[in-house]
């Protein structure tokens, strides 16, 4: 595997971060190293080493945006992370993130495993197929909806393994992390954090952002 260098923190994105990336910066500590699974356009790697000082890689399995990623100063390195992951020292990160890119995943049970076996934390974010408007529309339709976050990310993704809020943490707590905080998001809005009570996010919002302990 390529060696990764520290993130040069390039010029300002004009735009504003994604509500996400937001969150995922909130729990993210200051001086952390970070490692970004499926990191797209780079754009959380520039947060998290401008707010959050953080030591942030990434890991992109599209070959043009990872160079991009590159020409911009940023560490990235081309590869999938259903095979690359496994390359990678336990104990080598202080958080892995796989943001917006869990559902993507052929093996997303394998892809975690190992997410937990580098980081000591893992920042998860779900679209939520079980939102009171998915659900109408599987009614209407009775097709598997796709997810209702309007907002660019989202939109061009390839979501392979649809699940709602109630089914990750299912997931989650049969692998034996901790949910130690969870955010909800509905309209790029957070909402009030949760752990155990699901009932309320698994209806009411169109994503989550979980952070896992091993």
């Amino acid at each position: 595997m390529a060696h990764l260098e520290l993130v040069r923190v390039a010029p300002e994105e004009p735009t504003r971060p994604r509500p996400d990336h937001q969150i995922v910066a909130r729990l993210i500590e200051r001086g952390s190293t970070v490692l970004d699974v499926g990191c797209g356009d780079g754009a959380l790697l520039r947060l998290l080493a401008r707010d959050c000082e953080a030591r942030a890689r990434g890991l992109e399995r599209d070959k043009t945006r990872a160079r991009a990623c590159v020409g911009r100063g940023l560490a990235v390195v081309q590869g999938d992370a259903e095979c690359d992951l496994a390359a990678f020292p336990s104990g080598s990160f202080n958080y892995v993130v796989l943001s917006r890119s869990f559902q993507a995943f052929e093996h997303p049970r394998e892809v975690l495993r190992q997410a937990a076996r580098i980081g000591d934390h893992v920042i998860v974010s779900i679209a939520n197929f079980a939102h009171w408007r998915a659900r109408m529309d599987f009614l209407r339709s009775g097709r598997i909806p796709r997810p209702q976050v309007q907002t660019p990310g989202w939109a061009d993704s390839e979501i392979l393994r649809p699940c709602s809020i109630r089914d990750f943490a299912e997931l989650a707590r049969d692998m034996r992390f901790t949910i130690e905080s969870a955010v909800p998001l509905s309209g790029g809005r957070a909402g009030a954090p949760f752990a155990q009570k699901l009932w309320r996010p698994n209806w009411f919002a169109e994503e989550a952002v979980f952070l896992l302990a091993p």
